[in-house]
């Protein structure tokens, strides 16, 4: 098989597989290329309501195909922000399942994604130092955001790997699974996810990521919505609420 991204949306959860298990799922031109316009239209599917991204195999991804870097490095780093910035952008929430490595460009696909959840023994890097690359700067300012600066300089200065017990405690992770547990606590957070309001969800995200200039917005799709009187008589009549404000219905 070609290397390529996979995808299947099941359950209100739309998973992203990276397949290149030649070379360890590093991403090709390609690749790279192909992930905007691919959340683009999981972004507007109605069914989706969580993205998940992870790695065929027992890797998660090990950068950027570095035959990629002989031709153009500049477009090659284009094309991966460029990815970056779409994943970080989904109006959704979205989870890295991360197993194996994770490392270059595949540890900048795991910061743009608003969660990242390892399995025990996996290893994460950012590599740039090794061949005297300029790390992206909207790359390098979401991994200072998450880990604070001092451990981003100790990522970015060295390129060494660090194991996941360090990466939960500079908040690179957000949880550790034992091995052989990933996939089903992932199932299991994703189903709680397609289950809360997407219009918090939404809101949350532009807010978190710095946005000041959307409060009206989210006062009148807060006003116009109905999830709060659905969450609140769901509440105390003691069942599922059925929220129905959807960021695709939404434009």
């Amino acid at each position: 098989m070609e290397p390529q991204l996979l995808h299947e949306v099941t359950d209100a959860v739309a998973t992203v597989v990276v397949h290149h298990p030649a070379k360890r799922n590093a991403m090709t031109a390609g690749m790279w290329r192909s992930l905007p316009p691919l959340l683009d239209s999981l972004a507007a599917d109605p069914r989706v309501r969580a993205l998940v991204l992870t790695g065929a195999g027992g890797t998660f991804c090990a950068g950027a195909d570095i035959s990629t870097l002989r031709g153009s490095p500049d477009e090659a780093q284009r094309l991966a922000v460029r990815a970056e910035e779409a994943l970080a952008a989904f109006p959704k929430p979205t989870l890295a399942a991360v197993r194996g490595h994770c490392v270059g460009g595949g540890a900048q696909l795991a910061a743009a994604c608003d969660l990242r959840f390892a399995e025990a023994g996996a290893l994460f890097g950012v590599t740039p130092a090794k061949l005297g690359i300029v790390y992206p700067a909207s790359a390098t300012r979401r991994l200072v955001s998450l880990v604070g600066p001092a451990t981003a300089k100790y990522l970015l200065f060295s390129g060494e790997l660090i194991d996941t017990e360090r990466a939960l405690r500079t908040g690179l992770v957000d949880e550790v699974l034992p091995e052989g547990e990933l996939d089903k606590r992932v199932a299991e957070f994703t189903r709680t996810l397609a289950a809360r309001s997407q219009l918090t969800q939404a809101a949350v995200k532009e807010f978190a990521d710095g946005r000041t200039d959307r409060d009206d917005h989210w006062t009148e799709q807060a006003r116009g919505s109905g999830d709060t009187a659905e969450g609140v008589a769901a509440f105390l009549e003691r069942r599922t609420p059925r929220f129905t404000w959807s960021v695709s219905a939404s434009g």
